[in-house]
């Protein structure tokens, strides 16, 4: 499937669970991908949702799959989170977490330290400790005036076995149990195809971004102008692609039956 007359690429935003790996497992040959990438002349920036792994741990899980790339080339919505919060508190502050340690060290990194009280916000994300002593004190919080401030809304999460809930599910938990409405940092939210477009110095039309999700990975892409590429090596299927509207340019198996269109 795909769309004519589209400015030529420059550039690629790949999303990577769902599109590079499952889990530990990669998706194709990823050597050859990022080899064909670099034959392409197209630059490369990996945007993903996930925040519970830090730029460095993202780069070795890359090294381990024989994939070599620089810090700036990754981009993770711990990150973005951090920045935002960031931007309004540039002092720093104490911050209450929901999440794992990618998402911890983004957040030190600006100034910000977990706590469980006289917190600037709370901050909501993917994590596998997650229970009912820690949604009751991210609920307190946020009725004490803490904002709460969601890496992505993302429900399910792609492993080898199948789909489990994902940060989403947990947000939505906090949300019931707090009664209010989160600031949601990643896609469908533009903040990290913003940050790796300026990275990267190309045009919003020039650039097309590869996701296994519609509602935001290729939701967000349009938001901005993006060319779009869906693949259903994740979460999506083809009768799910079918239906959305606007269509994504291409829809492909996976990132390798994407590329071979370009060769």
């Amino acid at each position: 499937m795909t769309l004519t007359q589209q400015p030529a690429i420059r550039a690629l935003i790949l999303d990577m669970d769902g599109v590079v790996w499952r889990d530990n497992q990669a998706i194709g040959d990823l050597p050859w991908i990022f080899t064909t990438i670099r034959q392409l002349n197209w630059q490369v920036s990996l945007a993903t949702n996930n925040a519970t792994r830090s730029i460095d741990q993202y780069l070795e899980k890359l090294h381990r799959f024989g994939v070599d790339l620089a810090p700036d080339q990754i981009i993770t919505s711990a990150e973005a989170t951090a920045r935002y919060l960031h931007k309004r508190h540039p002092e720093g502050g104490n911050v209450y977490i929901v999440g794992e340690s990618g998402l911890v060290n983004a957040l030190a990194e600006k100034g910000f330290t977990k706590s469980e009280k006289d917190v600037v916000a709370v901050v909501a994300s993917f994590d596998r400790q997650f229970n009912y002593d820690k949604l009751r004190q991210a609920a307190l919080l946020i009725r004490a005036g803490a904002p709460l401030i969601a890496t992505n809304a993302d429900l399910t999460f792609p492993m080898p076995e199948g789909l489990i809930p994902g940060a989403g599910a947990i947000l939505a938990s906090i949300v019931a149990g707090a009664q209010t409405q989160p600031t949601i940092i990643g896609k469908p939210e533009p903040e990290m195809y913003y940050l790796a477009i300026e990275r990267m110095q190309v045009p919003n039309e020039a650039t097309l971004v590869v996701g296994d999700r519609l509602e935001t990975d290729i939701a967000g892409a349009q938001k901005i102008g993006c060319q779009t590429a869906l693949v259903l090596s994740g979460v999506t299927s083809l009768q799910g692609a079918e239906k959305w509207q606007p269509p994504p340019n291409w829809v492909t198996e996976d990132l390798t039956a994407l590329l071979m269109k370009f060769l």
